[in-house]
């Protein structure tokens, strides 16, 4: 497997996608939510983060959050909330439309800039998002979260040496962040260098803040190197069994697009060398 294969199949997947096997912008933390500063009723109450809704969940939070951005289109939390469900499902184009309305009743918002930046990114504007997300920075109070999201960008621009000077910087603000390490060690993936990715993904994986998708990220490099078995183990770790199954057969789908699947299931490590 080339490295340019690889990176064309991790961008298949939307960002924070069902399997997280890609690099996240890092901003769910900037995005303002009903527990936030949100005081007027307008918003949608949610059960759980967005990036844990089953299809069904989203379906319903995105009526909701349609209804609530019709009645409140300048809200920035409205809408912030309302573009990540519709990135969830796929809508990056009106993601995309809904924060440039939100950004122009909002310009000096910081969290409104970052969910700017990160529907660019999603929608594909890489260097649209750049701009966008320095304008949301601070150089007096950075936010490693933006500067991870930095990074992310970076990367998908195949600027991968920049990138992780981003993510180095990150973590001078926010030491041993899990999604800061899981980013860099997807890096490492996207230069098709399997066992400096797995080093960082199982050093993120190892802090108490971890989160299944940062382990996800770690199933999918082990698998890549071989050890399937060993791969789907970690990747069914502390999930439901909807959710397991699902990322196997993500796992799979990946790994049999390029022809390694059969190999890897049997046992075969002829495909390993190919990679690493």
């Amino acid at each position: 497997m080339t490295a340019s294969a690889l990176s064309s199949s991790l961008k298949i997947r939307p960002l924070f996608g069902a399997f997280a096997a890609i690099l996240a912008l890092g901003l769910a933390g900037c995005s303002t939510t009903s527990k936030d500063n949100m005081t007027t009723g307008s918003i949608p109450t949610m059960s759980k983060p967005v990036d844990q809704m089953n299809e069904t969940e989203l379906a319903s939070a995105s009526a909701s959050f349609s209804k609530a951005y019709n009645a409140h289109p300048k809200d920035p939390a409205v809408g912030v909330s309302y573009a990540n469900v519709l990135r969830m499902t796929g809508r990056n184009d009106q993601a995309l439309a809904v924060m440039q309305q939100v950004a122009i009743a909002n310009p000096s918002d910081r969290t409104v800039l970052a969910a700017y930046g990160k529907a660019q990114a999603a929608a594909g504007q890489l260097n649209e998002a750049l701009s966008t997300i320095d304008r949301a920075q601070t150089p007096d109070r950075p936010d490693w979260k933006l500067v991870s999201a930095e990074g992310a960008i970076l990367d998908q621009l195949g600027r991968s040496d920049e990138a992780r000077r981003k993510y180095h910087d990150a973590l001078d603000l926010q030491p041993n962040e899990p999604s800061i390490l899981s980013n860099l060690g997807m890096s490492y993936v996207l230069t098709n260098d399997l066992r400096t990715a797995e080093t960082y993904l199982r050093s993120a994986v190892a802090q108490p803040a971890a989160d299944s998708r940062v382990r996800q990220n770690l199933a999918l490099v082990v698998g890549l190197q071989g050890r399937f078995p060993e791969a789907e183990q970690i990747a069914r770790r502390e999930l439901t069994q909807q959710q397991a199954d699902a990322n196997v057969a993500y796992l799979r789908s990946m790994l049999s697009q390029q022809g390694s699947w059969q190999k890897l299931a049997s046992g075969d490590k002829t495909e390993t060398k190919a990679v690493n």
